[in-house]
């Protein structure tokens, strides 16, 4: 994105042209190792990490390539996309049970299956709060320093010595 700001007073006089630029990121891309709990079978995949979503989800053509086992919702619930609209796959009506692996972290917790997704697994608020990640959203670094004890790994500061 680039903002262009310029001033100019009367005939005669300097021109100021100012130019910003901003390189910031609107969605962080990252790899996580996934388990399938059934099989404890690994796999590295790119996710998207979104503050938008109120929930986690994977697209149901990666569940079904990959063999996921998927468990059925007792009641089905109704998706809407980001413009308000159902989304045209019908509602979610399977989950599936992993582990998610990223930067030495674990976290055991179930995946909603949606059908016509862009994207093949996407982390939203329940996955980013419980970690409280911080991002860097000019160069897309995610750190996990703030995670809570039942991650299994907690961010400690280096400890020097000095004299």
């Amino acid at each position: 994105m680039e903002i262009n700001a310029s001033t100019s007073e009367s005939e005669g006089t300097k021109e100021e042209v100012r130019k910003v630029e901003m390189k910031t990121l609107r969605e962080v891309m990252v790899k996580i190792g996934l388990e399938r709990i059934d099989m404890q079978k690994g796999i590295t995949v790119e996710v998207l990490l979104d503050s938008g979503a109120i929930g986690l989800v994977m697209s149901s053509e990666f569940a079904k390539k990959q063999e996921f086992k998927l468990k059925r919702l007792e009641r089905p619930m109704q998706v809407r996309n980001v413009d308000g609209s159902f989304n045209k796959e019908g509602p979610i009506e399977h989950t599936v049970e992993v582990n998610i692996y990223f930067k030495g972290h674990r976290k055991r917790t179930e995946i909603d299956i949606i059908g016509g997704q862009k994207w093949t697994v996407i982390l939203g608020m329940p996955w980013l709060a419980c970690h409280n990640l911080e991002i860097d959203w000019r160069t897309g670094k995610v750190k996990m320093t703030r995670c809570p004890e039942e991650c299994g790994k907690q961010w400690r500061p280096t400890q020097r010595k000095f004299g």
